[in-house]
């Protein structure tokens, strides 16, 4: 009997074949542990969230930070997400010479509803192994924000975050990179 091991890319590679035209213009992929992954098609709840945490978002950080919606990261060299929005460190080049790396993320946050398992499951231990330090997800299904900090790695190998705080669509949250800065969420959630 023979197994049969899947292909897995670089990020090298995965840029190659965008520039050979292997995806469509339009087609949402993103490179997770070398697996080219088909993201999932955004519903009508996951839009308005988006929509309106970009509004707040701009709002409050306005030229403090860039905000970045669906744009690729670099996590290693076979892991290049493309979550829904980052708060990273303002640069020059706004990120021409390259993507942003963790130490460039302040906040990275992911908008889950048919998603959430996978952004639960599989993102988070990729994020808290890159060392992002603060990772949000407005979960759609149970109606709440996740808040996750402080990323750490078990003696078994594995990646997660010791920190786990869950704010209602009613609440408010400060951002940690701008603790001045607060956001109500009551004007982020699909009403």
């Amino acid at each position: 009997m023979s197994l049969t091991t899947a292909k897995r890319f670089t990020i090298a590679e995965y840029h190659r074949l965008a520039e050979l035209g292997f995806f469509e213009e339009d087609e949402r992929v993103e490179l997770i542990k070398g697996e080219i992954i088909q993201m999932a098609a955004k519903g009508t709840p996951h839009s308005v969230c988006e929509t309106r945490l970009e509004r707040e978002l701009y709002k409050l950080v306005g030229d403090r930070a860039t905000l970045r919606g669906q744009q690729p990261i670099t996590l290693s060299n076979n892991s290049e997400p493309e979550p829904d929005r980052v708060i990273a460190k303002n640069r020059d080049d706004d990120y021409l010479a390259n993507h942003s790396s963790p130490s460039d993320i302040l906040l990275l946050i992911e908008i889950a509803d048919s998603s959430l398992k996978y952004d639960q499951d599989e993102k988070l231990p990729i994020y808290a192994e890159a060392g992002i330090c603060d990772y949000w997800i407005f979960n759609l299904v149970d109606y709440y924000l996740e808040c996750y900090s402080e990323p750490y790695q078990a003696l078994q190998g594995k990646f997660g975050y010791r920190r786990k705080l869950i704010y209602l669509p009613n609440e408010s949250v400060n951002l940690r990179c701008f603790p001045d800065l607060v956001v109500d969420l009551s004007k982020v959630f699909p009403g």
